[in-house]
């Protein structure tokens, strides 16, 4: 899933953003995504702890591709994954 280099894909730069307003603000872009797409976070420690807060919240939703690893900068791919399956209960009569 990387493509993070292409301009339409939308990034977060959260060391522009007040510490209080960033993770309702990443949080906000994941709730938002639709299947398949995805959003680059950019930070200056590795936002590690979200991921595991991501995992938790939305368990196998959303995929987590490091970019960059820092040690000044760290990007990170998140992307929701395509669900299959028609989501009824097919089969019953």
């Amino acid at each position: 899933m990387a493509v993070a280099d292409n301009d339409s894909i939308p990034v977060i730069d959260v060391r522009a953003i007040p510490r209080p307003e960033r993770h309702p603000r990443i949080f906000g872009q994941i709730e938002s995504l639709a299947e398949g797409s995805c959003f680059v976070l950019m930070n200056d420690h590795d936002p590690r702890p979200l991921h595991y807060q991501l995992e938790v919240r939305y368990p196998g939703l959303f995929d987590w591709e490091y970019l960059e690893q820092g040690p000044e900068t760290w990007r990170v791919q998140i992307g929701r994954r395509v669900q299959s399956g028609c989501g009824c209960c097919c089969g019953d009569d």
